[in-house]
């Protein structure tokens, strides 16, 4: 399994950008799909997930109200709208894949397929 994350780059303070997740050969619709990121000096952190089968969404807090994840299992592709971007949101940004239940609420899984990162950088 491996999944393809892009979309990163660099924009001002209040800018948005849309991540993507690609999970070509294999069907995303099994899976439960996480977005974490990584800034310079620091460890890497949850930023959000989704689940299979409702589609439901978990943010965690700093993001809520401004990142919006989404999900299209015919393309076996997941997006991570990021609106109102902060410079403390800089970071590689990292999708991550899991075999799940169906509609179990993906917060706390072990993710075990990662992407390669796609870098943000949020000019104040």
């Amino acid at each position: 399994v491996q999944l393809q994350a892009s979309g990163g780059g660099l924009v001002p303070a209040g800018g948005s950008l849309r991540l993507r997740c690609a999970a070509p050969g294999f069907t995303s619709g099994y899976y439960a799909i996480g977005w974490f990121r990584q800034a310079p000096g620091k460890e890497r952190e949850w930023v959000s997930c989704i689940n299979r089968g409702d589609s439901k969404t978990y943010y965690t807090d700093s993001v809520k109200g401004r990142f919006a994840m989404s999900r299209d299992d015919a393309k076996n592709t997941v997006s991570l709208q990021m609106n109102g971007l902060k410079p403390e949101d800089t970071a590689v940004y990292y999708c991550a894949a899991v075999l799940a239940g169906y509609r179990r609420p993906c917060v706390g899984f072990e993710y075990n397929y990662w992407g390669q990162g796609t870098l943000v950088t949020v000019s104040s």
